[in-house]
């Protein structure tokens, strides 16, 4: 193998200033020379000062990796291929020489997706000046004495560890000059903290003053000395003014989150890569997609979980590597880390939406069904397709429509010449018990004379629009053609964005928006005046691998102005932004819970909105991927999230809308959406045998609402998921970490579809426990082992899980008309003949019922001798809750007698699905109720 040498030129304040030489197969005789007076001379020094010859050794690696026979710096370069941290992230195959010029590792050989060139193990970058420790955290100072290989290196820097909770704490990284602000990202984060207070779960550690910086973080037991670490740096850290690194190893492979991205919902770890900057996208593998989420969760050997959350809204990419490792690339901002320890998946998940903002209570007619396409065309259009689904008896309660509505494709207009009176089909579906929602994009028409478009002439009032780097509104292209803006960050955007939606409200009484294209979504690069390409905010050093190569594709100049900085910091946070502004619009301008489904998204969206997985495509592949996106969408604190059902492109066929509307009818948001000049697809589209079985799974999602209901409500007030991976509830259970082709609602509720053609037999995994066909009660005895269920056209399989009781209701066509039935129990006892549930209700539209103290809760139990319900608090009287029936899986016995408070009353039992039937009970719930059986 070639020796590499380097020409050490000067040697000044104890550093060395190189240059690197040519190949030469024989260094000639005065090279040799002079390189043995330097060692001499490099000798002294280094008894003056032992850490100068690492500092000089740090400078030329090689020479150090390739020193087999110095004990002392052998082996710098002898690193596992699956540890390797990538030192080229620009090129899959640099060249040698290239790497050479970062003082980096090289190695050419196939290593099945290793980097050919990485860091060495004794890289030289950051080191610890000070530390300080105290009883909430750590303090650390940081100094570079070396450049790295990107331009405008940050050479001093504060490291701030604080401990928040027993199980929270935050890494926090930023240049140490108060002068010097770098942006950082401007989400509510709720900042209480309680301190430990107990043992924390967790130990931070930090280099000593001196060395080379690095940290662990470890899970402690609650025996000290068993501990486990879940990070520990490796490769190089970084901090430049355009490019921001950190690397560490990871305790398992299991890694979920790190979205919005299309893949499998248990990420590989071999050299994946996935890349955020927030991009209007079908969804697809490898590329940006509509959302930034920089968390994951991981599951730990053994079942503990703990979730890291990189609060960073710049252009990023994250590497997962076989090690198992991360890489956290970002071109902009801080370091703020926060790490949460669970230990449950649910306990994460808790603790991330804790500071990100819990989810929203959304109004009860969301959860119905909605229904919506791109070229309905005309009032009566939207109207024939509201009829034939009621006329097939399946449940709606919101209809949608797409920019038809619109003149000229303008935001907050009617085209009444082209599409008719919109007004009087909002007042046709509120006469129906209906609700009504539509399109919304960000773009604003600035083509109209002044006067004749108050979205435009108020903004221009207001000055609420985005910028180019001339202060003049920068213009893009949508649908209306040339468009400006509104800036969000502005402190008059909110007026600005109430006022326009209120002067629309007034004639068109809409109840929710749909915003749409706000990734921002742009059909020029950049503006229809183009960028300045010269900035280092269009062409930074280093551009993570966002589709297009460059920041501005198909979307505004990263240069573009906004009130609090430049779309190259707040991009990705535009479609949180007008989230949270259209949230608070609807309140005010109907003074009830709002409704927003966006399609961009950020951390913290869950907390204003909901989210719809994009222009997905019509068919079954994009049908199975749904799952995994819904599930992860609920890891970041989104609750109401489904897929366009049947797919938005191409034309689905009816198998396919079959199958699709089975699994849509339990997304949390269940929408039918498709695509204009394609084949109607709504669910009374293609005749009464996928009518029939449409309406089949709708009105088992309404009876099942009053549960759904009550998860939403947890998710709201304690962070609880809605929609589950099975992993979740059995996190021991390594075979449950890849599932992604069935979910849970809440704890018990198992869903398990078919997704593929011609499938008519689902292999479905049954975790270990007592689980009931949700149809017949026939109780399967899990073994976690998978099953094979026989799956007709016209059934999606459920099964109840033993132990768990489930509120419902009588179905009706609109959740109006549903939530004035009669409630009922579904009861599923476990192995020992107990079961357990509970139940929120309330209006379903008024803000901060549970504040305001105007909602009921109830606890249920069943044991071997009865089922019970418990008022636990009683505020809300305007509907009566009456008890109509009662269902009970798995009892074993026939009984000989029922009471109800102690009167005997009517019951079915079949004998062989050991199921307990009683209907036709009219019993309040405002008082305790007692149903017991007896045997003779």
């Amino acid at each position: 193998m070639e020796k590499k040498f380097v020409d050490i030129s000067v040697v000044k304040d104890m550093e060395i200033i190189y240059v690197p030489v040519k190949k030469q197969k024989r260094p000639n005789s005065h090279c040799i020379e002079v390189f043995l007076l330097l060692m001499v001379f490099v000798t002294c020094l280094s008894i003056l000062n032992p850490s100068f010859i690492d500092k000089m050794l740090s400078y030329c690696p090689l020479m150090k990796a390739k020193d087999k026979g110095n004990p002392e710096t052998a082996g710098t370069c002898t690193i596992d291929t699956s540890s390797r941290f990538d030192c080229y992230p620009e090129k899959s195959l640099p060249t040698e020489s290239e790497c050479n010029t970062r003082n980096c590792c090289y190695d050419a050989q196939d290593s099945g997706g290793a980097p050919v060139c990485f860091y060495p193990t004794n890289y030289e970058g950051y080191r610890v000046t000070s530390k300080i420790e105290t009883s909430t955290g750590i303090n650390i100072m940081l100094n570079r004495t070396t450049q790295s290989f990107r331009p405008n290196d940050i050479n001093q820097l504060i490291m701030e560890v604080t401990y928040e909770t027993p199980t929270r704490f935050r890494i926090r990284i930023t240049n140490s000059d108060p002068d010097v602000k770098r942006w950082e990202v401007p989400l509510d984060i709720n900042r209480d903290k309680t301190g430990p207070g107990v043992r924390p779960l967790y130990k931070v550690n930090v280099s000593d003053v001196g060395s080379l910086f690095s940290f662990t973080v470890n899970r402690t037991a609650t025996d000290s000395s068993n501990t486990l670490n879940l990070l520990k740096t490796g490769g190089a850290f970084i901090f430049a003014d355009q490019f921001l690194q950190l690397s560490y190893f990871l305790p398992s492979n299991n890694i979920y989150g790190l979205g919005e991205h299309r893949d499998t919902l248990l990420h590989s770890m071999n050299w994946t890569r996935f890349t955020m900057w927030n991009r209007d996208h079908p969804p697809s593998e490898n590329t940006n997609l509509y959302g930034d989420h920089p968390f994951y969760l991981s599951v730990e050997n053994g079942g503990n979980c703990h979730g890291v959350f990189l609060l960073n809204s710049n252009a990023m990419e994250v590497l997962l590597q076989p090690a198992p490792a991360i890489t956290w690339r970002t071109i902009g901002g801080v370091i703020d880390l926060y790490m949460f320890l669970g230990p449950s998946p649910n306990d994460v998940i808790q603790q991330y939406t804790e500071i990100i903002g819990r989810t929203f209570m959304p109004p009860y007619w969301s959860l119905g069904f909605h229904v919506c396409r791109w070229g309905y065309l005309t009032v009566n259009g939207t109207l024939k397709v509201v009829d034939r689904i009621r006329d097939y008896g399946i449940p709606q309660d919101t209809q949608w429509n797409d920019i038809e509505y619109s003149e000229g494709k303008r935001d907050f207009t009617t085209g009444f010449s082209t599409f008719g009176n919109q007004t009087s089909l909002v007042e046709e579906l509120h006469n129906r018990g209906m609700h009504y929602m539509m399109i919304v994009d960000p773009g604003i028409s600035n083509k109209a004379d002044q006067g004749k478009y108050y979205s435009y002439d108020l903004g221009v009032k207001l000055d609420v629009f985005i910028k180019n780097v001339s202060s003049l509104p920068l213009v893009g292209a949508v649908w209306p053609g040339p468009v400006v803006f509104p800036d969000f960050t502005h402190p008059k955007s909110q007026d600005y964005w109430t006022a326009i939606a209120a002067d629309f409200h007034k004639s068109v009484p809409f109840d929710g928006m749909w915003i749409d294209m706000n990734e921002i979504s742009n059909f020029v690069n950049g503006s229809t005046s183009g960028c300045p390409y010269d900035s280092p905010l269009e062409k930074p050093p280093y551009t993570p691998n966002v589709a297009g190569g460059y920041l501005s594709y198909n979307t505004i100049c990263a240069s573009a102005k906004q009130y609090l900085s430049t779309q190259y910091n707040l991009h990705t946070l535009y479609g949180l932004m007008e989230t949270k502004a259209s949230n608070r619009a609807l309140e005010s301008i109907r003074g009830k819970r709002s409704f927003v489904i966006s399609r961009s998204s950020f951390a913290g969206q869950g907390h204003f909105g909901g989210h719809w997985t994009g222009d997905n495509a019509a068919n079954f592949y994009d049908m199975y991927k749904s799952i995994s996106e819904i599930l992860s969408m609920n890891m970041f604190g989104i609750t109401m999230v489904g897929a366009d059902i049947c797919g938005f492109r191409d034309n689905s066929t009816e198998q396919l809308c079959q199958r699709w509307h089975q699994l849509g009818a339990f997304y949390t948001f269940s929408r039918n959406h498709n695509d204009q000049h394609k084949r109607p697809q709504d669910p009374g589209a293609f005749g009464p045998a996928l009518a029939e079985s449409t309406r089949k799974a709708y009105l088992i999602r309404y009876s099942l609402l009053p549960y759904l209901y009550t998860l939403i409500y947890k998710s709201h007030m304690m962070g609880d998921t809605v929609l589950r991976p099975l992993f979740f509830e059995y996190p021991t259970v390594v075979d449950t970490y890849s599932i992604d082709r069935q979910f849970l609602w809440g704890p018990a509720l198992l869903i398990s579809p078919a997704l593929d053609k011609d499938q008519y037999t689902v292999e479905a995994y049954i975790p270990v426990g007592y689980w009931y066909d949700y149809y017949t009660g026939e109780r399967v005895i899990g073994t976690g082992d998978k099953i094979n269920l026989t799956t007709p056209l016209d059934k999606i399989n459920l099964h109840i899980r033993g132990g768990y009781i489930l509120p419902t209701q009588q179905p009706a066509l609109t959740t109006t008309e549903s939530r004035k039935n009669k409630f009922g129990l579904l009861v599923a006892l476990n192995s020992t003949n107990l079961a357990e549930g509970d139940l929120f209700w309330d209006d379903g539209d008024t803000l901060d019922t549970y504040y305001q103290k105007i909602f009921n809760s109830f606890t249920f139990s069943a044991d071997k001798n009865g089922v019970y319900s418990n008022p636990v608090f009683k505020g809300y009287t305007d509907e009566p809750m009456l008890l109509g029936n009662v269902t009970v899986f798995g009892l074993q016995q026939q009984p000989t007698g029922v009471t109800l408070n102690g009167v005997s009353t009517n019951y079915n039992y079949n004998a062989e699905y050991k199921v307990l039937y009683m209907v036709n009970l009219s019993t309040t719930m405002s008082n305790p109720i007692q149903i017991q059986w007896v045997f003779s």
